[in-house]
């Protein structure tokens, strides 16, 4: 396979700190641009993030000395160089939007962390284990940009990342009625560190802006269907959430209670999670984890600090499934863990790009 040439376009960030991570010595990508905000435009990669590197690893050699350009103003210039941008941008919706969209009309295939395009109808949200499928939208999504090559893929919100793989394949086999969660996410997920965040320092913010309401709707979208020219949300199950910060630095854990449609034993749930697999472990794709959900039988994990790095962090863990009470309206509770800047963002994204590399959408 030919290596691809690829940009990062937020490359400063947190998530884009991530990306340039994930992305090093990559075996089919090369990364070729780094672009942000007119602040950093100009300077090497190196001096644009200074001591905003939020990264266990130092700054890789290989990107150190490149010069960053600016998102907006360089854009000729990016799309001449890449092959395909993936993006984490710090701008209102709106700007990301039309950003996003002036990228994949000149041709850029974009696979984006952002949230501005995950309701845009014909741009499918990615997880790829649950809803490869929904790839094939692209083809509806170009015939309205007018592109051949160019199009817009997004991840979906970390919130979700851990809770819906694992509740997919009982859906598939049983059926969901209803859905409750409680989401308990690190300061990651807000780009912060606990240097630039000390309140949350022993605290819990029983808060995170918007995320309750994404955490709602995305997974109806994700487990949708393809209508013509658009994705029609699912119309079950019912999904409600409460999101809540806490004083970890990477990893989203969730306490998840459902009901089901048809009665399934403990024993069958368990063993459904071990054997799931979807299209990235079919295709052995570069990221996918070779297990993709995780089963802890201990009462006491899956906890943050030690499992959210389970296979590079692509991974999910599960445990404490337990029946609830008969005068419950759920059947089962458990609790699930994923890593929300790997998994959650951008190792999501770049197993996305992978999955739709391989399906020939980046030709």
């Amino acid at each position: 396979m030919k290596k691809y040439r690829v940009g990062i376009i937020g490359a400063t960030g947190m998530v884009g700190q991530r990306f340039v991570m994930l992305l090093y010595n990559h075996a089919w990508y090369d990364v070729k641009v780094l672009a942000a905000s007119s602040r950093s435009a100009g300077r090497t990669y190196a001096d644009a993030v200074g001591n905003r590197w939020a990264m266990e690893s130092p700054v890789p050699d290989s990107v150190k000395g490149i010069t960053v350009l600016d998102a907006e103003n360089d854009f000729d210039r990016i799309v001449s160089e890449v092959d395909f941008v993936f993006c984490a941008i710090d701008m209102s919706k709106d700007e990301t939007r039309a950003l996003e969209e002036r990228y994949a009309r000149a041709e850029c295939p974009v696979i984006s962390n952002n949230s501005a395009h995950r309701s845009t109808p014909d741009v499918p949200m990615l997880i790829p284990e649950v809803n490869s499928g929904h790839a094939e939208i692209i083809h509806a999504q170009r015939k309205r940009l007018g592109t051949k090559k160019g199009f817009i893929a997004v991840k979906s919100n970390c919130s979700i990342q851990s809770y819906v793989p694992a509740l997919h394949p009982l859906k598939e086999k049983y059926g969901l009625n209803s859905v409750l969660t409680c989401t308990y996410q690190a300061i990651s997920g807000a780009s912060k560190t606990f240097e630039t965040w000390p309140e949350i320092v022993d605290n819990v913010i029983p808060f995170i802006g918007g995320e309750e309401e994404k955490s709602e709707k995305e997974p109806l979208k994700i487990w949708g269907e393809i209508k013509g020219d658009e994705i029609i949300a699912a119309a079950k199950p019912f999904i409600t959430t409460q999101c809540i910060r806490i004083p970890a630095t990477d990893g989203h854990l969730a306490a998840v209670f459902f009901s089901l449609e048809k009665k399934a034993e403990k024993d069958e749930i368990i063993k459904l999670w071990k054997e799931f697999k979807g299209k990235p472990q079919e295709l052995k794709l570069p990221s996918a984890p070779k297990q993709f959900i995780h089963y802890f039988e201990e009462d006491d994990r899956p906890q943050t600090r030690l499992d959210r790095g389970i296979e590079n962090g692509m991974a999910i863990s599960a445990g404490r499934l337990r029946e609830d009470d008969k005068s419950s309206p759920y059947d089962y509770k458990f609790i699930c863990l994923s890593h929300n800047t790997i998994r959650g963002a951008a190792g999501g994204a770049v197993l996305a790009a992978e999955l739709l590399t391989a399906m020939g959408y980046m030709n």
